[in-house]
Order: structure tokens, then sequence, then C-alpha cells
């Protein structure tokens, strides 16, 4: 029976990856203390399991004088006297199933975070196994599974909420996630709340970093680096944008990342849930960058502080809700895309910034089409497109050459 046990613990050791010796030094060490107070050992025993035919041995330590130490009060040096008794084995039977289920329930959280805490920020693809008011439990594979919190923070400020807002999940069902933390088992630091029935990774369905790893998915050309993703900003099961650059100038990366007739971005859409993801051109020139983080909204001017990292924006007065957004949604993802304050404004109100900003700022006009700005003496703007490089369309930059020309005032009859 005791050569059958150490079969069963080798052939456990190999299939859980734990070291024999480790498993069986921890045995021996629990045995002994188990020992000691079932036979009344003031001092202490030893245990001692035999590799080969697993026979348990107990030994009785008894101290020897000479090894007293007056600094610790405790004795030093010990001799063992043979005490085994005739049921040893079935006792360690009976004590080494808690124990070994502790010790492998240990190793394989050991195992799992040496693995997973070089994975931080790696994607992966888990099926929903549990759901609580709180997190669920997603299976990454056999014996390893992960948590999504979702703890309502004004309860808990301490726990993390890392699920959109309308997402529901169901048993059984797939999702993707992005693994931001792994919990060492060795930490000394305080657990959290229910953090021992809890799994020890942690995945987000929040975090902008997702939507990379999904493009990188979806996306040949980001995989490969040809396409970069330089920013994302998000508001998780709303809306996000992405900023992209490419190192090949014939090949553009929006279209690269929207793919043929929307087919890469609208795979990234179905997997957040139906969030919307606009896709816009990186620019290394701040203006170009602020205009193309508003889109969809036309831009007309950008004017640029760079010492404030502040940047006005002049839009055309029938884009202005647009570049602001629903409850300042667009020019919010915005900001964040690119790092820097915006204030927008309508062109109505133009001439107005211009007169009060600074002599030092520098002022850069966005490339592409514009409206006329030349207004009237009474307040009508020009609804003519203006030329290319110009802020007046053909007619008023000719007439703005002559001081004493006569304007018509009624913009329909230039038209």
């Amino acid at each position: 029976m005791a050569s059958e046990m150490m079969e069963a613990l080798m052939a456990l050791c190999q299939e859980k990856h734990i070291d024999e010796l480790y498993l069986i030094d921890q045995l021996e060490q629990s045995l002994a203390k188990s020992y000691a107070e079932v036979m009344h050992l003031q001092d202490g025993a030893r245990v001692t399991i035999d590799r080969e035919t697993g026979k348990v041995y107990v030994y009785k330590l008894v101290p020897k004088e000479e090894s007293w130490d007056d600094e610790t009060g405790l004795y030093t040096d010990f001799d063992e006297v043979d005490v085994t008794p005739k049921d040893t084995s079935r006792t360690a039977y009976t004590h080494a199933k808690s124990v070994i289920n502790d010790i492998v329930r240990n190793a394989g959280g050991q195992q799992i975070y040496e693995e997973f805490s070089k994975r931080i920020g790696d994607i992966i693809t888990g099926t929903v196994l549990q759901t609580t008011p709180d997190f669920a439990i997603i299976k990454i594979r056999e014996g390893v599974e992960a948590e999504l919190p979702y703890f309502d923070q004004r309860r808990y400020p301490d726990e993390l909420n890392e699920r959109p807002a309308g997402e529901r999940y169901s048993h059984h069902q797939q999702i993707r996630a992005i693994i931001i933390d792994v919990r060492d088992p060795n930490s000394n630091q305080q657990p959290v709340r229910g953090e021992r029935q809890r799994p020890s990774i942690v995945v987000s369905r929040t975090h902008p970093d997702l939507i990379r790893r999904m493009f990188e998915l979806e996306v040949p050309e980001v995989y490969d680096g040809v396409v970069e993703i330089r920013s994302i900003a998000r508001e998780a099961g709303v809306r996000s944008k992405v900023a992209v650059s490419s190192l090949d100038d014939r090949l553009d990366p929006v279209g690269a990342c929207v793919g043929p007739k929307g087919s890469r971005v609208r795979a990234v859409v179905s997997e957040l849930r139906g969030e919307r993801v606009d896709v816009v051109l990186w620019s290394d020139d701040p203006a170009k960058c602020v205009a193309n983080a508003l889109s969809p909204a036309r831009v007309s001017r950008v004017l640029v502080d760079d010492e404030g990292n502040y940047a006005t924006v002049i839009v055309p007065d029938d884009q202005l809700s647009l570049a602001i957004g629903k409850e300042g949604q667009n020019a919010r993802l915005a900001a964040r895309l690119t790092g820097m304050h915006i204030d927008i404004k309508n062109e109505s109100l133009a001439r107005k910034v211009m007169s009060e900003m600074p002599e030092d700022v520098d002022v850069v006009a966005e490339e592409g089409e514009h409206r006329c700005e030349y207004t009237g003496p009474t307040g009508i703007q020009c609804r003519n497109m203006a030329r290319p490089g110009s802020r007046f369309c053909g007619i008023h930059e000719k007439l703005a050459q002559y001081a004493d020309s006569t304007v018509s005032d009624d913009p329909d009859s230039l038209i």
C-alpha cells in the first residue's frame, strides 16, 4: 500500500507540474506537527518518508542539555528516538489528503502567476462560467480562470469596474478581454474582498488597449507594424477614437483599419457590442492632429498655443454642435486623443477670437476647404468657399485689395 501511495504522489506531481521533493518535504513537515500533537511529544517530532517504499518513520526529538541557548531560551540540537507506531502509513494516508490538496492548490496558483504575470496587456478569449452581482468568472483554459470585476464603486471604492456600461454576460458566452493584473499568491499585501475565493487573473473590457489588441487581430498591417496606433481615447460602451499613422507613405492607414466596405472596423465594433469606433489620421502637426481628431466635424482653422498645450478650433456655424458632440463627447475624446485642451468656436466669433489671441501664439491654418471669411456690414457671412490658401473667395479676395471698393451686402448675389 505504501508503494502505491508513492506511485500516486509521483503521478500527481507529473500531472500538476509540482516538484516531487518539494511535495514530500511539505508532507513530512505537516505529518511531524500532527504526530507531535497526537503522541504528546513535548519537544516535537521529525517524520521521514522513504522515497521508494513510501514507509513513514516517526522520531521523537530529545533536546541535548549542552545545546541550550541563553539568548533565545531554546535548544539548538536534539537526539532522535524512533517512536514509529504500527499504523503510521494509515494515519499518513488520512492526513496527506488535505495537505496535498493545499500544496497542489498553492503550487497551481504560483504557476499561474509566473505564466500570466508576463502576459499583462495580452488579449484572451474565454467562456463565462459564472456571474455574480460583483464580478464574472471567465474560463481561459482547463484549470485556469480569470475574474472580470464590475463592483459598484460607490459601495466598494477600492475595487474595480472593468465592464462597459450596458453589457451583461450569460453562461457559456464567449468574450474577449485584456489582462490587466495578476495577483501574487505569495504577496504580503492585504487581500482584497473575497480574494481567496476569486481567481488571481484580472481582466478588463474597458481598457483602451483592448481596442489596440483587437485591431492587431483584425488588421494585418497593424500586427506587422506597418500601421501604428498612435493614440486611443475611449468611453467604454459608447464611443472611441483611434489615431493611426503609416510607416509606408503609399499606404492609407485609416483605410487599412476600416477595411473593404468597413469590414475590419465592423468586426471590432461587433466584439465591443456596438461601441462606435472612429479611426482618424494622426499628424505630428498639432493643428492637423486636432482637426482630424474632431472628425466627423469639418474644421476651418486651428490656433495652437504650444506653451500652454492649448488649441482654439474654429468651425463653420453648422458644424459647431457636431464638433462638440452629444454632452461634449466628441470634443472630450478629441482632447484625450491629442493630449491638448481644446476650445471650439464657430466662425461667427472668429474675428473676435483672433483679436483676443496673444501675438506670440502660433496660428496654423488647417488645409482643406472652408467658407469665405468676409462678413458684410450687416453681419452676414459670405456663403462662397474660400480659394485654396486664401481666407476669401475669388470675389472678395480681389475686393479686399482695394480699401475703397464697395462690396455687396447680399451674400446670395455672390453665388
